[in-house]
């Protein structure tokens, strides 16, 4: 009765991950970043049809996995495809380095997102309706906050191997923030700016009498 109940439950995960993953890896893959004329900044699973005059639009890449899975073994392969896992972290969260910590040893490919800024805070509210960390996704499946229980169970249900395998030239994508930054403008150079390309025209002697020059005498 027992082994019976478990499988059940364990199907009902598996269904229940992927009745969500449409929906949510939809919103999870690209979240838009809107800027007003007034300097506001909103954020947006869905890319805005006409940008208002003044308004700035970019989009924040949510990456479903991020890593190259052709070359890993089959069962690997097909839960990584089927139900990719993207972890949020912050800085000095101990439940973060958990999260990390639990998925590295399982060997499980995932993608981890920093949340360090304001703007990675308002992304991942949008993602997740929250600002808790960690936050993390398998397929279409959200889990807030860390337990070791809670998650093994939906990796089991994933189909996740138990055991690492990972070949041992894997080598995981470095960790980028959530809310992509974008390099400043390098300031132009001196003798880029008009000013300074403006020539200096030298002043034209006059050509007829002056008081120093009464003859107007040319040489």
């Amino acid at each position: 009765m027992t082994t019976s109940r478990t499988v059940r439950q364990a199907l009902a995960l598996v269904l229940g991950l992927a009745g969500f993953t449409a929906l949510t890896v939809a919103q999870a893959q690209t979240v838009y970043r809107i800027v007003g004329p007034d300097g506001k900044v909103t954020f947006s699973d869905r890319a805005p049809e006409k940008v208002a005059p003044g308004e700035r639009s970019s989009a924040v890449s949510v990456p479903d996995g991020g890593t190259n899975n052709s070359a890993l073994p089959f069962e690997l392969r097909q839960a990584a495809q089927r139900f990719p896992v993207t972890l949020y972290a912050g800085a000095q969260c101990a439940p973060c380095d958990s999260a990390r910590s639990m998925l590295v040893a399982r060997g499980v490919p995932f993608t981890e997102r920093t949340v360090a800024s304001n703007e990675d805070l308002d992304a991942l509210k949008k993602l997740s309706g929250g600002t808790n960390l960690p936050f993390g996704t398998i397929g279409g499946q959200q889990l807030v906050g860390y337990s070791e229980t809670e998650w093994v169970q939906y990796l089991d249900a994933a189909g996740y191997p138990k055991q690492s395998q990972l070949p041992s030239n894997y080598r995981r994508s470095a960790a980028a923030p959530l809310v992509a930054v974008k390099p400043a403008q390098p300031a132009q150079a001196a003798a880029s700016k008009p000013e300074a390309r403006r020539r200096v025209t030298p002043a034209t002697a006059p050509s007829g009498p002056t008081p120093s020059n009464p003859a107007g005498i040319k040489f």
